[in-house]
């Protein structure tokens, strides 16, 4: 597991007002910005004139976690969404996280030379994907799905950093308001298929409903042993996509 870090803010300035929650968007941003400026850094000494260094990613994300590094590469992106240097697959994973527009996000956008922060995106994204987390290409759309009784997959992003772990993300959705895709509700009351644990969770807390073939071996059993345990619970129960 890896080590919890600074709380990152995903909400908007406006709603940090709404919230009171201003000095957390505050120390949050002022982060985003220490995070921006140890990504040059490390990009100043990975890169040799030719070839940027495997691994330069490496420290950042031990010092900022994924969820931040992530957040700042991704908004940087989005920002210079029209320079040809970076790649069509970088684009457009950094168009899958929404970040709220805000006149001061330019204070962390990274501003290295965009090829060599190309591959730096890149080498994050090998990085990431070597926890084997879920990810939306692993699940169907939610929009108008009902989801009780389904596999829900979380979103990494939902989860603290020290819990990013596959069998962390997958959960039951047992009953809620928010179940119902039309329903003014968004509670959704779930079991983890990983240790059991029940819980609230809101329905956009998941990025989708668990594909059938990427249903793992120690999931099915889970979902067999709920059977068994509480029949109630189970009851309208259904394997992802069905």
């Amino acid at each position: 597991m890896t080590k919890d870090h600074a709380y990152l803010y995903l909400s908007s300035f406006a709603e940090a007002k709404r919230q009171n929650e201003v000095a957390l968007w505050r120390a949050s941003h002022l982060e985003n910005i220490a995070c921006k400026q140890a990504i040059e850094e490390a990009i100043r000494r990975g890169f040799d004139g030719m070839h940027l260094s495997h691994d330069c990613a490496r420290g950042v994300i031990e010092d900022f976690g994924f969820k931040r590094v992530g957040w700042v590469l991704a908004a940087t992106l989005q920002q210079k969404q029209y320079d040809g240097r970076f790649s069509p697959q970088n684009k457009t994973w950094a168009a899958s996280t929404f970040i709220p527009p805000s006149d001061r996000n330019y204070e962390f956008s990274v501003e290295s030379h965009p090829a060599v922060l190309d591959g730096f995106v890149s080498a994050f994204r090998e990085a990431q994907a070597e926890l084997n987390l879920f990810n939306s290409s692993h699940c169907d759309d939610m929009t108008g799905q009902e989801l009780e009784g389904k596999v829900l997959v979380m979103s990494p992003m939902t989860l603290r950093e020290s819990y990013w772990a596959p069998e962390n993300q997958l959960w039951l959705a047992t009953g809620g308001f928010g179940c119902a895709p039309s329903a003014a509700g968004r509670a959704v009351y779930a079991t983890c298929l990983g240790d059991g644990e029940r819980t609230r969770w809101n329905r956009s807390d998941f990025i989708g409903i668990l594909k059938e073939e990427h249903l793992p071996d120690w999931a099915r059993e889970s979902l067999e042993q709920i059977r068994q345990e509480d029949p109630a619970e189970s009851a309208g129960m259904t394997t992802p996509s069905m």
